[in-house]
């Protein structure tokens, strides 16, 4: 599927959409064309770009206060409850937030301005994880990337990045063609990484049994609907929805506040204080 970068703005304004694990419709030229006179080149859907990040701050904040005023989340409605639903990688006493994802995702880079403005201000009892979507073909690849980019410490100085050079500077393909290891590898060199090193870490059995849990676990949370990215679990027993990129924030907010409810709910009371030393001048025992 071939997206222009103007089309990428265009996705995060229009109802929520997704790739999915199936060939998507196109986007047609005569699409591209009527969005690009509409909006005006840019680094539209970069996380790096000042003006983008600013507006994704100031949506993270809209979220959160309408989070606060909406009705409790319905299940069916805002989420779909997991059936024995549990976390992908967070210790216990924290709530876990997944978002289930692909690099060559157009609708995952549109959305990730907003997604990094949100991980940098939850709290300390929320967990954010990165699962990337392995769906064949160049999907694989980068999900091979991702995981060997974690093992090295790399996936800060790099996510965003990897959307941009995908989906803005276009120096990676991503769906509109396939990129060899050797060329993903050459992007993470730019980072100071060995690029045979990295092609090595990208081979390995580790990183593919990474790949391997992760495509298990994106199996059970979709329990036999359509997989799509991007896709946002709450502490793995709830997959949110949403009618809009906007809607889906909110509803991510409500589910953290819920869980963290029920996480204060199940704690061990706490053990009775003990009573204090007797202070004063005490009447004499007889």
């Amino acid at each position: 599927m071939t997206v222009s970068r103007h089309v990428l703005l265009l996705l995060a304004l229009l109802p929520l959409a997704a790739c999915k694990n199936d060939a998507p419709a196109p986007v047609t030229a005569a699409d591209a064309a009527a969005s690009a006179t509409a909006i005006a080149p840019a680094k539209e859907a970069s996380a790096e770009d000042p003006q983008r990040a600013a507006q994704a701050e100031a949506a993270v904040k809209a979220a959160a206060e309408a989070a606060a005023k909406a009705p409790p989340p319905v299940e069916g409605t805002d989420y779909v409850a997991i059936p024995n639903g549990q976390p992908f990688d967070t210790p216990p006493g924290k709530i876990e937030v997944v978002e289930l994802f692909g690099y060559v995702c157009p609708f995952c880079a549109a959305v990730q301005p907003t997604v990094a403005a949100m991980k940098a201000k939850l709290p300390p009892d929320v967990h954010f994880v990165y699962v990337p979507a392995a769906f064949g073909g160049p999907w694989d690849n980068y999900a091979k990337a991702f995981y060997a980019a974690d093992a090295m410490g790399l996936v800060d100085k790099t996510h965003d990045a990897m959307f941009r050079a995908i989906h803005i500077d276009n120096t990676l393909k991503g769906e509109r063609g396939m990129d060899k290891p050797e060329d993903i590898a050459a992007f993470y060199a730019n980072y100071g990484v060995d690029p045979n090193q990295f092609l090595s870490s990208m081979q390995s059995f580790a990183v593919a049994a990474k790949i391997n849990r992760a495509r298990q676990y994106m199996t059970d949370a979709f329990a036999g609907d359509q997989m799509q990215t991007p896709t946002f679990l709450i502490a793995g027993r709830y997959r949110v929805k949403g009618k809009t990129v906007d809607d889906m924030f909110r509803i991510i907010n409500q589910l953290i506040v819920a869980e963290r409810a029920k996480l204060a709910a199940s704690a061990p009371a706490a053990a009775p204080a003990e009573p204090a030393p007797a202070t004063g001048t005490e009447a004499p025992k007889p």
